[in-house]
């Protein structure tokens, strides 16, 4: 129930923290305000509301004609005084924005309602000029307010008129408020076997529900649904159950969770009564937690009736045991430890009748490490000191040696107790056995007690500062008042904050995606990633690729992978299977059923029916199609008197169902919504007076095999056969796999050529997680890629100057800005890639493959990111700085963005972005020359000596001890013999090949082994080898009978196994001497060998698989060309050639 009017709500009184200001009237536009004494270390402004009232909205001004005010606060609310509690917003933040001068008036309303009678404004910042200065107003409205008290052996049973009630809808509301973290809050069950139990556990709420579940009734072990935490700390919290039939709505105050009943019931079955407050008979069959609920409740309604009302007017459906109707439950007062490093509460020693001392308390926290309390002693015997020290380590408490044996950092109450008598030292940690340590003389208490911390003068524990919630502290077994602490009346302190455990759940609601599981302390939160798929601060990022394609690129070859169709979306990854081909990369997802299927004894009443359930999800099935250019499923079907249609009113015998579930009677091959068969578009059906051959129902065997194309049919879910019940009738189906090729996002892209030009599409939804990823071309120094306004808050991403791309970005807690500069220029006509990622821990950018840059979310922020405008792709609102240029698969929390499409309606945009290889030279690798596309590129191979999509996999021929390859050039051989070696067409031929270069890769693990020979008609040979002593290869001259003095000169020395061979020999004319023109001819040689090489190269690439099975022996081939002067001859041979000279080096 929330205020139908907001009203302005009559302030009683303001008590404060000290005060100069003599006018206690701190209303909105009164002529005075608070300002707190210079000296006040904790200043506070309270506000008493007389009663309970629900607060809408606060407001504050300055103090009146002053130059004091408030710029930023802090806002607690309770019903005592006593016990306060931090209002937050909803992504957390605590901090209310005040004031900018003293006269204008700010309003803050609260995102979430809150019922109370006090306020505490507690300044945090002021006007730097000035000093504190406030006026307040408090916004609401009055509501009634039903209460019940249950001291833990109490409940209120609500009677039925009738033996049993049945309800197919339940609404049951209440408020409660507890500081005990266990207790049953509401409990009914029936004879059938249903049961609803609504209890406290470890501060959280669980609800049991079970509606004819026999699983569940004789099961011991009962799964609850689990909603909030941190519920036992005496506040206020609204439950609402809301539950039609099997649907269940379970909210504990703004935490929702939905979820459906197990079971095969639709109602809920209650015998006689329902129990609040807890369980009346603890041996109650069904009843599995018996501790009662100890604290009050509030407005508790169930199906529309008031049950305290009913109670409190003694009504006859009502048994009320031991409930009274005001709430008088205690109010422990708790301190707060903020700082990690330097806070501390220092209490004196009282003093102890029996001897030694004892000390108690209780504390909660996140954090496994901390000093718990330490404590300064002297041996009676000595003048030596020692410390006695209780700390948190590895989420144990533990003295010394000693620790309890469960974990102690879990944000629920704990309580220690630590004493010493007759030489022992006692630690006791909640009910567990208490650990002992003996000592070897009595030990005189020094100093004070200090407990979370110690001053830094005085600590010698090497220990972090406890970060924390305390209560409870006795020493000596007297009780220590936090409130004269807070006075400075007793002990000292640090970084404290009293009337408050100020602790916080970091992980409800849990920000950690895709299942990954939330993990706290008391600042921050982190998230474990792993078994899910995805990664990232909060598991956002999916670990997989989005397509076969995506795979393609990356050099992949075929096989099964994980592919994630939505990236970082909620689908996660599913494995299919990719067919790398030449031409196109299939995607492949099969499904239960690959065998053919033979039917008989069907019929329209009574037909075969075959479902098939694919290896993927229907929604994944759905992404993975409609990302796809085109998707495709054979139908193989062949029949003997078995029919397709009802040849008289042409009605379906058989059909098939799409993916969702729509009944389909075309066949393959034909188009959606005829009923035919491939047959009948091909126009070769064997009885021309059907539209399908299995129609003309013969004797024989007929086939209607096609091909299923309409891809927002596929895949097949369902088949139906209804004609094989007649003598002879028969069937036989198969359907293939569902097979899908190209990526429709990959080459997405738009061409901006105007600067006032942009794409818009819908608000982006990011408030907590965004990730934006896209290619980008341009020559234009700068440019808005993206950019989404809110009202304050804005997200861009933006080419900022010709080399530096800038992400930026405001949640609420001012612009944070990220910037990735390269040491080239983005402007080069080039593809660059661009991902940036916002969340709530952090923010990242990246460029290409420049480093990673990262920016922390500060602490305790605002979380949500809130956008109002529309998204701007390519320009700004503002028709200003606009980019220039290609922007291609635009992804942004996994969704693809058709910019092609949103293009053709744009003007100054235009779709497609052609140019793919003139601004990607590195697409292709090793000289494989990229060729255009209409929505993309291939890789010509055909130049180069490595294969692949990219031309990056290795085309190689494996070697055995004593083989070889020899190339002989024939052709030119009897050319150049028939020719005098001292023509000038020679030397004139010769001259302009002057130099040749021969490049190749080995793996060997023998040593010396021959590598090369290169050998001329002369009889002039060079040779290159490994040598025996190292794994280098070596070249060196100079060679015999060559007066190659370049050669001569040089020596090469190669690493990775890599030989790279140049030959560089001056020429003269045809007066040259001959050893000059041998040189020539010698070069001419090796220049034909070189072109040889390549071919031959080409044709081992060609034949790669073949020779893959079988490598033991290469035959000899010859090919022959009228095309080309030369033939070359393939031998192998088991040592070299006996008529051939060798020549080490």
């Amino acid at each position: 129930m929330y205020c139908d009017t907001v009203n302005y709500l009559v302030i009683i009184s303001f008590p404060s923290s000290l005060s100069y200001s003599s006018d206690t009237t701190y209303s909105l536009s009164s002529a005075g305000g608070w300002s707190p004494v210079v000296t006040d270390q904790e200043p506070w402004l309270q506000v008493d509301l007389r009663e309970q009232m629900e607060v809408t909205a606060v407001a504050t001004q300055g103090r009146y004609d002053s130059w004091d005010w408030v710029s930023s606060y802090l806002l607690l609310y309770s019903d005592t005084g006593r016990a306060w509690k931090q209002y937050r917003h909803e992504d957390g933040v605590g901090r209310f924005v005040g004031n900018v001068n003293s006269e204008a008036v700010v309003q803050n309303k609260l995102s979430h309602p809150v019922r109370t009678r006090f306020l505490r404004f507690i300044p945090l910042d002021w006007n730097p000029s000035g000093w504190m200065g406030l006026r307040v107003e408090v916004y609401g409205c009055s509501y009634k307010s039903y209460v019940a008290d249950f001291d833990g052996r109490s409940s209120l049973l609500y009677r039925f008129n009738q033996k049993s009630m049945s309800t197919v809808k339940d609404v049951i509301s209440l408020r409660f408020k507890s500081h005990q973290a266990e207790g049953v809050l509401l409990h009914g069950e029936g004879q059938r076997g249903d049961y609803i139990t609504l209890e406290l556990h470890r501060g959280r709420l669980d609800l049991y529900l079970n509606l004819d579940d026999s699983r569940l009734r004789f099961s011991s072990r009962r799964v609850a649904v689990t909603v909030g935490s941190l519920l036992d700390d005496q506040h206020w919290h609204s439950v609402h159950i809301e539950r039609f039939n099997k649907q269940v709505n379970l909210t504990v105050d703004s935490h929702t969770q939905h979820f459906q009943t197990k079971g095969e019931g639709h109602s809920l079955e209650v015998d006689y009564e329902l129990s609040f407050g807890g369980i009346p008979l603890p041996g109650k069959p069904g009843t599995f937690l018996r501790k009662n609920f100890h604290g009050c409740m509030e407005n508790l309604y169930y199906n529309g009736i008031n049950i305290i009302d009913l109670a409190k007017r003694r009504k006859p459906q009502i048994h009320s045991g031991n409930v009274t109707f005001s709430c008088s439950q205690p109010q422990l007062v708790a301190c707060t430890f903020l700082s990690s490093s330097s806070s501390f509460l220092s209490l004196p020693s009282a003093a102890s009748a029996t001897g030694g001392f004892s000390v108690r308390f209780q504390f909660r926290t996140w954090n496994p490490d901390g000093l718990l309390l330490s404590k300064f002693f002297t041996a009676s015997s000595s003048t030596a000191i020692s410390l006695l020290v209780i700390q948190l380590t590895k989420l144990f408490a533990n003295v010394k040696c000693s620790s309890s044996g469960h974990r102690v950092d879990d944000g629920l109450w704990h309580s220690v107790s630590l004493g010493t008598r007759n030489l022992q030292v006692t630690l006791t940690v909640d009910s567990e056995p208490s650990s002992t340590i003996e000592l070897w003389e009595q030990l005189e208490s020094r100093g004070n007690f200090y407990f979370g911390g110690c001053p830094t003068a005085d600590c010698q524990v090497p220990t972090p500062t406890f970060q924390g919630c305390m209560r409870l502290i006795f020493i000596n077994s007297q009780p220590m008042d936090l409130g004269h602490v807070q006075q400075r009346f007793l002990g000292n302190y640090n970084e404290l904050q009293f009337d408050t455990c100020n602790i916080r759940d970091r992980c409800l609601p849990n920000l950690c995606e895709h299942g990954g599981r939330c993990s706290q302390t008391w600042s921050s939160f982190s998230c474990d990633c792993s078994g899910t798929g995805y990664s990232g601060a909060t598991c956002h990022n999916s670990i997989y690729e989005s397509s076969c394609e995506a795979y393609k690129l990356l050099g992949s070859s075929s096989g099964f992978y994980s592919i994630d169709p939505d990236g970082s979306g909620p689908l996660g990854p599913t494995q299919v299977y990719c067919n790398m081909t030449e031409e196109k990369v299939w995607t492949v997802l099969t499904h239960n059923s690959t065998a053919p299927v033979t039917v008989q004894s069907s019929s329209i009443q009574k037909p075969h029916i075959m479902k098939f359930n694919y290896s993927t999800s229907a929604k994944q099935l759905r992404a993975i199609v409609s990302g796809s250019e085109q998707c495709q499923q054979e139908v193989v079907y062949t029949c003997r008197k078995s029919r397709l249609f009802n040849t008289k009113d042409g009605s379906p015998l058989s059909w098939w169902l799409d993916r969702e579930g729509e009944k389909r009677s075309y066949w393959g091959g034909f188009l959606p919504g005829v009923q035919q068969c491939s047959c009948s578009l091909e126009e070769n059906c064997i009885d021309m007076n059907y539209f399908c051959n299995c129609d003309a129902d013969t004797d024989t065997w007929a086939n209607d095999t096609g091909i299923l194309s309409y891809k927002d049919h596929l895949p097949v879910s369902q088949i139906v056969i209804g004609d094989t019940n007649r003598t002879g009738s028969q069937a036989v189906y198969h359907v293939g796999p569902l097979r899908c090729y190209g990526d429709k996002s990959l080459w997405n892209s738009a061409s901006f050529y105007q600067e006032s030009s942009y794409l818009y599409f819908p608000t982006l939804q990011a408030e907590l997680a965004s990730d934006i990823s896209f290619y980008f071309k341009t020559n234009a120094p700068s440019g808005v890629f993206l950019e989404n306004l809110g009202l304050k808050d804005f997200i861009r991403v933006e080419l900022s100057s010709p080399s530096v791309v800038t992400f930026s970005f405001d949640v609420g807690n001012g612009p944070a800005v990220l910037s990735v500069k390269s040491h080239l220029p983005l402007n080069d006509r080039q593809w660059h890639y661009v991902r940036a990622e916002r969340n709530v821990k952090e923010a990242s950018l990246q460029v290409d493959q420049l480093p990673l840059r990262f920016l922390e979310a500060p602490a305790d922020g605002h979380l949500r990111l809130r956008l109002s405008s529309q998204l701007f792709i390519g320009g700004t609102a503002s028709q200003q700085r606009g980019f220039l240029g290609c922007i291609r698969t635009l992804t942004i929390n996994g969704v693809s963005f058709d910019l092609e499409e949103r293009a053709k309606m744009t003007p100054g945009v235009s779709s497609g972005c052609p140019g793919y290889c003139s601004g990607s030279s590195s697409l292709c690798h090793n000289r494989g020359r990229c060729i255009e596309k209409s929505n993309g590129y291939i890789c010509d191979c055909s130049q180069s000596a490595y294969g692949g999509t990219t031309c990056n996999q290795e085309v190689s021929v494996s070697f055995d001890r004593e083989s070889s390859v020899t190339y002989t050039f024939q052709e030119p051989f009897s050319v150049m013999q028939n020719r005098s070696s001292h023509t000038t067409s020679v030397s004139t031929e010769s001259s302009s090949r002057a130099r040749e270069d021969v490049a190749f890769s080995f793996v060997t693990s023998q040593r010396p082994a021959m590598l090369l020979t290169v050998s001329t008609f002369s009889q002039f040979y060079n040779a290159a080898l490994t040598n025996r002593g190292s794994s280098l290869v070596t070249i060196r001259g100079p060679l015999v009978q060559s007066n190659c003095g370049a050669l001569a000169d040089r020596v090469f020395v190669f690493f990775n196994h890599a030989l790279s061979w140049s030959f560089h020999c001056p020429l003269t004319r045809s007066n040259a001497s001959p050893p000059a023109v041998f040189s020539g001819v010698v070069t001419a040689v090796v220049f034909i060998a070189v072109c040889a090489l390549a071919v031959i190269s080409r044709l081992l690439y060609q034949q790669r698989r073949a020779q893959r099975s079988s490598s033991s022996s290469i035959k000899e081939e010859h090919r022959h060309s009228m095309y080309t002067d030369y033939r070359t001859e393939l031998h192998l041979h088991n040592s070299v050639r006996d008529n051939m000279k060798e020549y080490y080096i």
